[in-house]
């Protein structure tokens, strides 16, 4: 009698061509893409994004307070970023109110629950962080970043401002 096994087989997945994986630039950006699509997908467990932690790390630093200064610090769109203010203000998370100087302006803070979500955004970011640099010991870790901010300060600009001040 013949046993005859009902599940289809299963392919291995299949693999890039030699000539993309042995390019730098496609792993980066296929990395990258994974790599914000996972992003995405774990911090929509909080009700937040990425770009909202962005700007409650910018905010936490307490070096720009304008809608405008931290669109230029962050390099976004000045539209998108109402929307983001507009979505972390009704959670209550950041507080604008006009600047009595220049009625023009809306100044931005983080607000005490503002704190609260930063800190669990910082460990759902180490976490994630940890999860893709997981093949790699400390001190390769420390190796890649020191390479991917020599290319970063290069190609840059955001990155080269940051890194002016700080002796790495």
């Amino acid at each position: 009698m013949t046993v005859m096994n009902s599940e289809p087989a299963r392919s291995p997945t299949p693999r890039f061509p030699e000539e993309l994986v042995a390019s730098t630039a496609f792993l980066l950006k296929k990395l990258g893409m994974s790599t914000k699509e996972q992003a995405m997908e774990a911090y929509g467990s909080t009700g937040l994004n990425p770009y909202h932690h962005a700007i409650l790390v910018l905010l936490d630093e307490g070096s720009r307070e304008t809608q405008g200064a931290i669109a230029d610090a962050l390099g976004f769109d000045r539209g998108q970023l109402v929307g983001l203010l507009d979505e972390l203000e009704e959670q209550g998370l950041v507080e604008r109110r006009r600047d009595p100087s220049d009625r023009r302006r809306h100044l931005v803070r983080l607000t005490p629950e503002g704190r609260r979500a930063l800190g669990r955004l910082r460990t759902l970011s180490r976490r994630l962080e940890d999860d893709l640099l997981v093949p790699l010991d400390e001190r390769e870790r420390d190796q890649f970043h020191t390479l991917l901010l020599r290319l970063a300060e290069h190609h840059l600009p955001h990155c080269a401002r940051v890194a002016a001040g700080k002796q790495l």
